[in-house]
């Protein structure tokens, strides 16, 4: 008997594993795009809504460039004297305010020596991500110029001398310290990696070469060491996914990596991979995508990423203008990844730390209208008269507060967004960027019998009528004491959808 019984366990353990091994192999991602765009985004990326981006590195030293460019490239702009893509400049400005604030003969290199991150509490970095109401956060660890926030025998290697946060300056794992720090709390710990570097060596020398013996070794690197949740790419414009070799390095991610059942990756993986192929896909400083795929955009408080001290208070995007840009990403169906720069204390601008706090006010009252939803079959309702494409004139880029325009401070001859539609299962939530008077009215609409409609941050039940198609809320009178929240007041339509 006893024969018997272990003969059939041994089959079952048979069974099961030829079981395992045969999902294993369903599950098995090959180097090549198909297989790759196969694997569905985790959804809990979808749920986040709000991400926390952070650029912070040696251009944080100078923290300069003009308004209206990306401080973080300071380098490149300094040692090609060329501010491309904005006709608005000469050129020269970051090689001039580098020369009389620096000295001709300051190399970029040493402003890794004055990163010194003194100042830096990965704690206190954590507390105010949650705080913000940030599912996600994510942090370059390498930009452009080839610094990395951790000990990195490869870019150390490949420059010939030390050129890392452990090495230099602040002498410290900064990333290592951020990931445990973040990990203890809520929020997805993300990292930004830039596949090329502009000046380094090997990559001027031979560009292939580059993308096998540095940027393949040191991805593993920081995958393995530091396990991020999200990886963000970036850098990719210069070659060809084939040359960077993404797709074998996507499917070792996938397959081989600590990560790979749960990494979130996004569409920066070669010249022309973007909103084609890859994970999620990133737009920067533009409106928004139509949420047939997982998106996200992402732009500074500021108009610089990195820590930019030409830029002034009034440059700056109000808490107002914050909360319409989440809240119309939100309804397109993405993400919004928000940036803050550091300066090399690794200080966190007060200014930026208000702005965030603002959002994490807001979505305490709010949150169950943005986490976890999604895109309804229309993102918002316009105003019945005049036109929907406002945009600035004379810029490469949507500044943040075009959304006023779109909202609350419209051209003559524009309409606007009145209200903001998500969705969760069968409740539809209908967010408004101004309290309504008496009466708002949900263009067609129509609900069911079993339907209820209250105001989130309250316990106060809305009234409604059905006049044909369209909805009819009945709408209390509130003083701005007794309003939720500021800015935006989130209407909850319980069972309004099948």
């Amino acid at each position: 008997m006893k024969k018997v019984i272990y003969l059939f366990l041994m089959i079952c353990v048979l069974v099961i594993t030829g079981v395992q091994e045969v999902n294993a192999q369903q599950k098995k991602i090959e180097p090549n795009w198909k297989s790759i765009d196969s694997r569905a985004v985790p959804s809990w990326f979808e749920d986040a809504k709000l991400g926390i981006f952070i650029h912070w590195g040696p251009y944080s030293v100078p923290a300069w460039s003009p308004k209206g460019t990306y401080s973080e490239w300071y380098q490149y702009w300094l040692q090609s004297k060329s501010l491309f893509g904005n006709g608005n400049f000469s050129g020269t400005e970051v090689y001039d305010h580098h020369v009389k604030t620096y000295g001709p003969h300051f190399s970029y290199y040493n402003f890794g020596e004055q990163f010194t991150a003194r100042d830096f509490d990965a704690e206190k970095w954590a507390k105010l991500f949650q705080d913000a109401g940030a599912k996600y956060m994510m942090i370059t660890s390498k930009h452009h110029d080839g610094f990395t926030l951790w000990p990195s025998e490869t870019s150390n290697k490949t420059w010939g001398f030390p050129w890392n946060a452990k090495d230099v300056g602040a002498n410290r794992d900064l990333l290592k310290e951020l990931e445990l720090a973040v990990k203890q709390t809520e929020v997805k710990f993300g990292t930004y990696y830039s596949l090329y570097e502009w000046f380094n060596p090997l990559w001027k020398k031979d560009k292939e070469k580059f993308a096998l013996e540095h940027m393949h070794p040191q991805f593993k690197d920081l995958v393995e060491n530091y396990k991020p949740d999200l990886i963000w790419s970036d850098g990719d414009w210069d070659m060809s996914a084939e040359k960077w070799r993404s797709p074998e390095l996507l499917a070792w991610l996938f397959n081989e990596s600590a990560v790979g059942d749960k990494v979130v990756i996004n569409d920066r993986w070669g010249d022309g991979i973007r909103f084609k192929h890859g994970g999620y896909f990133t737009t920067e400083y533009q409106s928004e995508l139509d949420g047939s795929r997982p998106w996200e955009e992402c732009r500074g408080i500021g108009f610089s990423f990195g820590y930019n001290t030409n830029e002034d208070a009034w440059d700056y995007a109000s808490e107002r203008t914050l909360i319409y840009l989440l809240l119309n990403v939100v309804s397109n169906g993405g993400n919004l990844l928000l940036d803050i720069g550091p300066d090399a204390e690794g200080n966190i601008p007060p200014i930026m730390q208000d702005r965030l706090l603002a959002i994490g006010d807001w979505l305490k009252v709010n949150g169950e209208a943005i986490y976890g939803t999604r895109k309804w079959e229309r993102a918002c309702q316009w105003s019945e008269h005049g036109k929907k494409d406002w945009k600035p004139e004379g810029t490469h880029y949507l500044p943040a507060d075009y959304i006023l325009k779109q909202t609350i401070d419209p051209e003559p001859g524009y309409g606007v967004r009145e209200i903001f539609f998500t969705k969760k299962d069968k409740d539809l939530f209908a967010i408004v960027p101004t309290w309504p008077k008496d009466t708002l009215e949900i263009r067609d609409l129509e609900l069911r019998s079993e339907a209820e409609i209250t105001l989130l941050g309250t316990d106060i039940k809305i009234h409604y009528e059905q006049q044909g198609k369209n909805l009819i809320l009945k709408v209390p009178y509130l003083t701005a004491d007794e309003l939720p929240s500021k800015y935006a007041y989130s209407f909850k339509i319980k069972n309004a959808l099948k």
